[in-house]
């Protein structure tokens, strides 16, 4: 019988829906013809490397992470955390590669599963459904002869009816089922989440590759389990988890709306704007102006923490201090009020 995802679209939802497709289109706009667009799509996919393994365990740093894709040597770190960071950058350069694929088949989601998992999986083989039985917690996916055929249902709904939905939907919608499903023995949650992330792609959602969602769920691993826990303890409906990828999303797009702004200026000063520094920003953002307290306290750092923080943006030109040395506030260059207003 066919896959058919049961939810409501509630009020909340629909707008966060409709302030993502605006938030989605001004970025579209800004993004053509930038000459730090590569840069901005490496970026974003060192966040998404770095946040999908972290979700599960692997200790490596985002800077750890970009050192790898630019072929550096760590000094300090197992072969299997490199090689699973290593295999989901080849994981998302296979998506990239097929992001005009029309029909997604089981070949394709065996292949994605083979890059991103060859090496490191536990248990099973990778590229090929689970001969065995697997447990999540305290969760117990389907056993061995039902994948397939659920399988066959989740991709017949993923080349049909999933079109006539928002991709913000539909995305998550593939999320969650794959997970519920647990098609292979190990590595689950990363092609879970690729699978989500070429879902974007295919749909012309993320047409310059420049969203990091993955930062979402890894920032809050235990909200991200619980919230897919929910759908099954609500019997199968996915509203509450469409509204929280949604948020997500929103959240995803905010950010990339803020490097848009700020790239062009941390690229050229060499900048490579680490997460403290980018929180910074997103409260600079909504505060307009924060005194140096404010801002480690609502980092959670030290006063010297802050200042770690702060000074390569000032130095950078992306933020700028005002009022006197005891009484001074930080704020966006970008805030400062315009001449005659």
């Amino acid at each position: 019988m066919p896959y058919i995802p049961q939810f409501t679209i509630r009020p909340q939802l629909l707008a966060k829906v409709e302030r993502i497709a605006v938030l989605r289109e001004r970025i579209r706009a800004a993004a053509v013809d930038l000459a730090w667009i590569p840069a901005l799509q490496k970026d974003s996919r060192s966040r998404n490397v770095h946040a999908s393994t972290a979700i599960e365990g692997n200790p490596l740093t985002l800077e750890q992470v970009r050192a790898l894709e630019e072929g550096r040597s760590l000094s300090a770190s197992s072969p299997r955390s490199e090689r699973e960071v290593l295999n989901y950058f080849a994981g998302l350069r296979y998506i990239e590669q097929h992001a005009d694929t029309e029909c997604i088949r089981h070949e394709d989601i065996f292949e994605l599963h083979r890059i991103l998992a060859e090496g490191v999986m536990d248990q099973g083989q990778a590229g090929r459904y689970r001969t065995v039985p697997v447990r999540v917690g305290n969760y117990t996916p389907p056993p061995v002869q039902e994948v397939s055929p659920l399988m066959m249902e989740l991709l017949d709904w993923w080349n049909g009816p999933a079109a006539a939905l928002s991709p913000v939907l539909s995305s998550a919608i593939l999320h969650y089922r794959f997970e519920e499903i647990h098609p292979f023995a190990d590595g689950n949650g990363r092609t879970g989440r690729a699978l989500s992330l070429w879902d974007l792609y295919r749909r012309g959602f993320d047409t310059h590759h420049l969203f990091a969602v993955d930062e979402y769920y890894w920032e809050d691993r235990p909200l991200y389990y619980q919230s897919i826990a929910q759908v099954r303890s609500d019997g199968g409906d996915l509203s509450g988890w469409l509204e929280y990828c949604a948020e997500g999303y929103h959240q995803t797009l905010e950010r990339a709306w803020l490097r848009l702004q700020t790239l062009g200026v941390s690229s050229r000063s060499k900048l490579l704007i680490k997460p403290k520094q980018e929180q910074l920003l997103l409260l600079l953002r909504d505060h307009g102006e924060m005194a140096p307290a404010e801002i480690w306290n609502a980092l959670g750092v030290s006063r010297q923490g802050a200042m770690d923080t702060i000074n390569p943006l000032l130095e950078a030109g992306i933020i700028e201090k005002v009022g006197s040395r005891k009484t001074g506030r930080y704020r966006l260059v970008s805030a400062r009020p315009k001449k005659g207003v």
